[in-house]
């Protein structure tokens, strides 16, 4: 199982090197997004201060969803994903693997890129790392319950639509909960149970988001 799942992380990053201009445009929509709301609330610092846990989280949420529909989207085309179907390794495995691959590519460069945008903020360095923090723990979750959205979808005429309406509900804790991490810790309260509630969403989805997504796969693809 660990030998298939190694190989499907391989390939889907190999894939992505290939297709960069698709990361790329994630990534700018996210640079975009954070970058204007500077510009049009003025430059009030104690505002700005404020407003940026939210509008950072807020950015990364929806730059995360440009990426869903191409999740599954490619393979099933192609008909790679119903020899992964057929595969000996459990589809709960390599759908896990596939969600890793898209949070390496998705994730992880806006928890990287977040703490140099927050800068416009004027967001002092330990609140930096709180945020920080928080999108490491939140953005996994994101690409979890966003795979199931993608798998729901497939093949579905208008899917990226009824994707967005399946899964912006359920992001809606992640967000309140990994802004709010922000706002408790520059109050000078500890952050800590905001974490553990980030950490604990992350477990729980780890173990039953791959189970939904292999059912929902099997489903579209009869």
């Amino acid at each position: 199982m660990l030998p298939a799942m190694r190989c499907v992380i391989h390939r889907d990053l190999l894939l992505a090197l290939r297709r960069r201009a698709d990361v790329m445009t994630m990534l700018l929509f996210f640079v975009i997004v954070a970058s204007l709301f500077p510009l049009g609330v003025g430059p009030e610092p104690n505002l700005l201060r404020t407003i940026a846990p939210g509008v950072i989280w807020v950015a990364a949420l929806l730059a995360s969803m440009l990426s869903l529909t191409r999740m599954f989207s490619a393979d099933y085309a192609d008909g790679t994903l119903e020899q992964m179907l057929l595969s000996s390794a459990p589809l709960g495995a390599i759908v896990a693997a596939k969600v890793t691959a898209h949070w390496l590519i998705s994730g992880l460069p806006l928890v990287l890129m977040a703490p140099v945008l927050a800068l416009q903020y004027d967001l002092p360095r330990p609140l930096l790392e709180v945020l920080t923090l928080s999108l490491l723990l939140g953005t996994p979750v994101l690409s979890l319950i966003g795979a199931i959205g993608a798998a729901l979808t497939l093949g579905v005429r208008g899917g990226g639509v009824l994707l967005a309406l399946l899964v912006l509900p359920l992001y809606v804790p992640v967000l309140v909960i990994g802004a709010g991490t922000v706002d408790v810790a520059a109050a000078g309260l500890g952050a800590q149970p905001y974490f553990q509630l980030l950490g604990a969403l992350l477990v729980v989805a780890a173990a039953f988001a791959p189970w939904a997504i292999a059912v929902a796969l099997r489903i579209s693809i009869e």
